[in-house]
């Protein structure tokens, strides 16, 4: 295996003590990833207690079938995600099938904009969490305290050149959120929802 190719040591490690049975490493595993798994169901499914369900399942996947994961594919945190986002999905299309079922409109297509837009939205989110913490913190500094360039350069101690290519790399990554297949995005997370 090249250099490159080598997963990071506390992924290897955790799915190791994963196989083993240990449930501290699952405490751990819970400990770091479920705000991501969380936020990721809510914003599938737009639902709060739909999203504990969902972290539930999750873990418990996790917990029963450690060997699925396999670290020469991605880091477990993307592992995770595509996980989640599968899970939630499915989910989502059983609840909104089960909805027109009652309404008696078999109106497919609202379902499945309705999945895509999930779909994005969460795809976003991810993005966002994954971003290195610079391309975030710029980001975060324009749009949610609407801070210009120049701005977001004073606030964070860098050149406004700086800043500039920071705001841009950031809506670059974030602008694939839409994409069938987002560099960034878990495998499973493009056009395969």
């Amino acid at each position: 295996m090249a250099k490159k190719d080598v997963p990071p040591r506390w992924d290897r490690k955790m799915q190791q003590r994963l196989a083993r049975g240990e449930a501290a490493a699952l405490g751990e595993l819970y400990d770091r990833f479920a705000s991501l798994v969380h936020g990721l169901a809510h914003r599938v499914l737009g639902d709060e207690r739909a999203a504990d369900g969902i972290t539930r399942e999750v873990f418990i996947h996790v917990w029963e079938h450690p060997d699925s994961y396999d670290p020469r594919q991605g880091p477990l945190r993307t592992w995770v995600a595509t996980l989640t986002h599968r899970l939630a999905v499915q989910r989502l299309r059983a609840t909104e099938t089960a909805a027109l079922a009652r309404e008696g409109s078999g109106a497919t297509e609202e379902l499945e904009h309705r999945v895509r837009r999930a779909s994005v939205a969460a795809r976003a989110d991810y993005i966002v969490q994954s971003m290195p913490v610079p391309l975030r913190s710029a980001l975060e500094r324009a749009y949610f305290q609407r801070r210009d360039y120049r701005q977001t350069a004073a606030d964070l101690g860098i050149t406004e050149d700086e800043a500039r290519r920071r705001l841009r790399l950031g809506l670059q990554l974030l602008s694939t959120a839409h994409d069938t297949e987002a560099p960034g995005a878990p495998p499973g997370y493009g056009g395969a929802v």
